[in-house]
């Protein structure tokens, strides 16, 4: 049977006016699949570029008719080609700004080496950094915009694995859990024995944190929520039994007014934090939805609401000299303890 080919189909691929500057990566995403021979079709390239099959035909018929791309369909294979095998999609149509966000997300990824995401994210953008390669100093930012390395939390593939197919399938995963330390060195001496625990999830939310990744979850023994470090699970596997998601599952409705990370607790304080010397830093950021800045004879004055006691605390004794408590009464009893522990152990160095 001689191969037929044919023209894409107008009606379904209205060409855009003009490009918009979103769809210039997907563009150059969409010429390395075609130009690697695999005749890949719109559903195929939405999928990898996770769009809309629409999205991706209006690319193709921006490429076809206003880049003048020779892309045919063939009907046979069920997918695109060039006609002229050595044609790629010129970087022309690529900004400054374009190569210098792709350069940088590039970069960027870094942050993420150490996660299951960090090869399939890298090899996506190699893929769309192919054609721009022939304009000159495009990597000009290398050694002038630089992203420093960061602490890393190694994720096991097999793990990330299962919790993908439990996030996707509402389906329930079980893994045994090392918890972490207790905050009583007493208790945590009674509890070494039995730190492996085995747990029963719903996986609801995947989260990222300071380079490192959480498991929100309802834990079915503890019949509440629960918040679970990757790095600390193992003997994971998904079940075949499913669950129904219930409204308020979302992580973000409930973490708190505060910005201190994933965890929190239950109950809410308002905290009253008082920073020497003028702290522009801390001005500079935003720590809480409430929060209130005032100016002190000593320096300035934070204020905000929060749940999330433990990581302030941990926070304020990073400051050191430079801040101490004003509010809540517990904060300024956990405060002193955490001062006292730390200059018992000066008598032991």
């Amino acid at each position: 049977m001689t191969e037929k080919t044919f023209i894409c189909d107008n009606k379904n691929m209205n060409p855009r006016k003009t490009i918009p500057k979103t769809a210039v990566p997907r563009m150059f995403f969409i010429d390395q699949e075609i130009a690697s021979g695999k005749y890949p079709n719109a559903p195929y390239l939405a999928k990898k570029w996770e769009t809309s099959v629409s999205s991706i035909n209006r690319d193709i018929a921006y490429m076809r008719d206003m880049m003048k791309a020779p892309i045919l369909y063939d009907f046979f294979k069920k997918g695109f080609y060039y006609t002229e095998k050595t044609f790629r999609l010129s970087a022309s149509y690529a900004t400054e700004e374009d190569l210098l966000a792709l350069g940088m997300a590039k970069s960027l990824l870094d942050l993420y080496r150490d996660t299951p995401i960090y090869d399939a994210a890298l090899n996506l953008l190699e893929n769309i950094s192919v054609p721009l390669g022939s304009i000159n100093n495009t990597d000009w930012y290398k050694d002038r915009i630089i992203i420093p390395k960061t602490i890393t939390v190694h994720v096991n593939p097999e793990v990330w694995r299962c919790i993908i197919l439990g996030l996707q399938e509402n389906r329930i995963i079980t893994f045994t859990y090392e918890a972490g330390d207790t905050r009583d060195e007493d208790e945590c001496e009674i509890k070494k024995k039995s730190i492996l625990k085995t747990r029963k999830v719903h996986p609801h939310q995947l989260l990222f944190d300071r380079s490192a990744w959480y498991l929100s979850g309802y834990d079915e023994d503890r019949k509440d929520g629960r918040i679970f470090a990757l790095s600390r699970i193992s003997k994971i596997s998904v079940t075949k039994e499913e669950f129904t998601l219930k409204g308020g599952f979302d992580y973000r409705s409930s973490v708190g007014q505060s910005y201190f990370g994933v965890f929190k607790g239950v109950k809410s304080y308002k905290f009253i934090i008082e920073i020497k010397g003028e702290a522009q830093w801390i001005k500079e950021r935003q720590w809480a939805e409430d929060q209130n800045i005032k100016k002190t004879a000593n320096g300035i004055k934070l204020s905000f609401s929060s749940s999330q006691f433990d990581l302030i605390l941990g926070w304020l004794l990073s400051l050191g000299h430079k801040a101490r408590p004003l509010a809540p009464k517990l904060l300024i009893e956990r405060w002193k303890e955490a001062i006292q522990k730390m200059y018992a152990m000066t008598r032991y160095s």
